[in-house]
């Protein structure tokens, strides 16, 4: 449920920026109301020439060329793109909620259990978040089963830690995939437009060809660009996670050598 409402808060944030970037384009498109005389006619026609280019902002460009590129190719794209981003938002969002200060919590446990024992020391990982507090809760509640037990419970839900914060990452690399993939069906259905006008007019004008030309070089833009972003959003994820696996293998070493030292008293 918690995942649920990270991927929806995600996608909302999304929606809600690229509304707001419609608004602000909507305004910078009215027009300037008064032109101060110039009093020579070059620096008059410079003045007019940079007013018609700042006229003109990069959002509202680049609507102008997604409704070029035609609503049936563009569209996927973008949705696939939209998704994406929130999943890797999300993954990012949980990432960063489950990450602690590992020095002081390994401090944190050691100490309850030099001070109240086993029952103290897990009471700390209850206190915590993040998978290495699971992973120490876990061990230190088969202590009582012996410390084969402890390395057995450690490893096993060091795998299931792993995987849930691995979870999504197959639906990423899915959409990094299908990217570029809908640009390039775009791009052959472009390039088949145009031999079908060229083949209707039986004629080869360049009039004929730019429209579907345009459409497949749009669509293999677009595909490329957001193949780009979500590839760099996977790689943060990624190094991430393994980052805080490393962690996990780190810790989960000095849990044992912590209960074999604490059995030993």
């Amino acid at each position: 449920m918690k995942k649920l409402f990270l991927v929806l808060a995600a996608a909302a944030m999304t929606f809600s920026t690229a509304i707001a970037q419609e608004a602000a384009t909507a305004t910078a498109e009215q027009p300037a109301t008064e032109v101060v005389e110039a009093v020579e006619a070059p620096a008059e026609a410079v003045l007019d020439a940079e007013t018609e280019i700042a006229g003109d902002s990069i959002h509202y460009v680049l609507m102008q060329k997604f409704l070029e590129g035609g609503w049936g190719w563009m569209l996927p794209i973008l949705v696939v793109l939209v998704l994406g981003m929130a999943i890797a938002i999300e993954r990012i969002l949980f990432l960063s909620l489950s990450t602690i200060n590992t020095k002081k919590f390994i401090a944190q446990v050691e100490a309850a259990l030099n001070e109240g024992g086993v029952e103290a020391a897990k009471e700390v990982c209850r206190n915590t978040k993040g998978p290495i507090a699971s992973i120490y809760y876990q061990g230190l509640d088969r202590y009582h089963l012996g410390l084969d037990a402890v390395e057995k419970a450690v490893v096993s839900y060091g795998s299931v830690q792993t995987g849930q914060l691995e979870s999504g990452l197959g639906w990423l690399s899915l959409f990094i995939s299908l990217s570029p993939s809908l640009g390039f069906m775009g791009t052959v259905v472009g390039l088949v437009q145009s031999f079908d006008s060229i083949q209707a007019a039986g004629d080869i004008s360049p009039a004929l060809v730019a429209g579907g030309m345009k459409v497949a070089l749009l669509t293999t833009l677009l595909g490329l660009i957001a193949a780009m972003v979500l590839q760099v959003f996977y790689n943060y994820v990624i190094v991430k996670i393994d980052g805080m696996v490393n962690e996990m293998e780190d810790a989960s070493i000095t849990l044992t050598d912590m209960l074999t030292a604490y059995n030993k008293k």
